[in-house]
């Protein structure tokens, strides 16, 4: 019989797991603490239970841990790169980067993507598995430990989809986000998504003040459908339109991500089509510019073109940031380190 991760567990069912073995539910509370707070790596570390009591747990339930394979310290700006072994083997990866605002994580929701994004290196070798809320979780708790640090920001957008693994992440959010644990912020995590739309509505009726973030890339079609496999299921249109619904239900700005690529799509005809297609729209422009892979021969866009791009959103009152490129030097694009490492 396969032990329950208590660690995936919210409060209410921690409480029916101490009802179903006849005991006080108020050892919920304290378990979650241990686990969330304490971060302790095994139900025998619990010592506020009596020994009887963690025995009992212990016959059908277990606190799962992720290990530290290896990190990669950047010698440029104090990013670390994290490789995580799961408890089947499977290897993941997560970073951790320093800002003046405090400490970000970037973790990944998924063990490999199928969603095919051609400039991705996360789904070169397809999908995996979906990783459970404890393993999303422990990457923050990992890191947490290693460094003697607290986390203050959560992007999702490590390898993985975090639409498609939807139940799992939105389980995460929940646990992460509890006041008996680490009560982080709704306002302080952002999920990224390549633009499944269904479950964008989905997400937006939960009405939890996270920002999304919108892997967009290009403002038309027919580009995106050559580049990102999902266009071919949902255009541009109904992403847009499934971004209005989600800001008039949370009130929040969108973010796309637009990841400039050398004569691609960072053309003064693509910022033109930009402007058009998010005037109006309560958003923001996170321009990326490429972190190039083994298994293409996409180039990075020059800086004047990065420049010129952003500069022509501005003029035209699309608020746009040029994202500033961290870790560099320890491989710092998703999947990038998992692929050399597999290989």
């Amino acid at each position: 019989m396969k032990k329950i991760d208590l660690k995936s567990l919210t409060l209410k069912e921690l409480e029916d797991v101490f009802l179903q073995i006849n005991e006080k539910k108020f050892r919920a509370k304290q378990v979650f603490k241990w686990i969330h707070k304490q971060k302790v790596d095994s139900i025998d570390d619990i010592t506020v239970l009596s020994k009887k009591l963690r025995d009992k747990l212990n016959e059908n339930h277990k606190i799962g841990n992720i290990k530290k394979f290896k990190r990669f310290d950047s010698n440029i700006d104090n990013t670390k790169k994290y490789l995580f072994i799961l408890e089947d083997s499977n290897i993941i990866e997560s970073v951790m980067m320093e800002y003046k605002h405090g400490v970000s994580l970037c973790l990944s929701t998924q063990v490999g993507c199928k969603m095919g994004c051609s400039f991705c290196a996360s789904t070169k070798d397809g999908l995996v598995r979906n990783l459970t809320p404890s393993e999303i979780l422990d990457q923050v708790y990992s890191i947490e430990k290693d460094l003697n640090v607290k986390v203050s920001n959560i992007v999702l957008m490590g390898t993985g989809e975090p639409l498609d693994n939807y139940d799992n992440v939105l389980k995460f959010l929940r646990l992460i986000h509890d006041k008996n644990g680490l009560n982080i912020g709704y306002r302080h995590i952002t999920l990224s998504t390549c633009g499944i739309v269904p479950k964008i509505y989905e997400l937006a009726e939960e009405a939890l003040p996270i920002t999304l973030s919108i892997s967009l890339h290009t403002p038309f079609d027919e580009d995106r459908q050559e580049i990102m496999p999902i266009a071919n299921r949902y255009s541009i249109g109904e992403i847009i339109e499934a971004c209005k619904y989600y800001i008039k239900k949370t009130n929040r700005r969108i973010t796309f991500e637009y990841t400039l690529i050398d004569e691609v799509n960072d053309t003064n005809r693509h910022a033109e089509k930009l402007v058009k297609l998010l005037s109006g729209l309560l958003c923001h422009v996170n321009l990326i510019p490429l972190n190039p892979i083994k298994e293409n021969d996409l180039v990075k866009s020059k800086k004047e073109s990065i420049n010129r791009f952003k500069s022509y959103l501005d003029v035209r009152g699309i608020s746009a940031t040029i994202r500033r490129e961290m870790g560099s030097d320890v491989n710092a694009a998703c999947g990038q380190l998992r692929r050399d490492y597999k290989k």
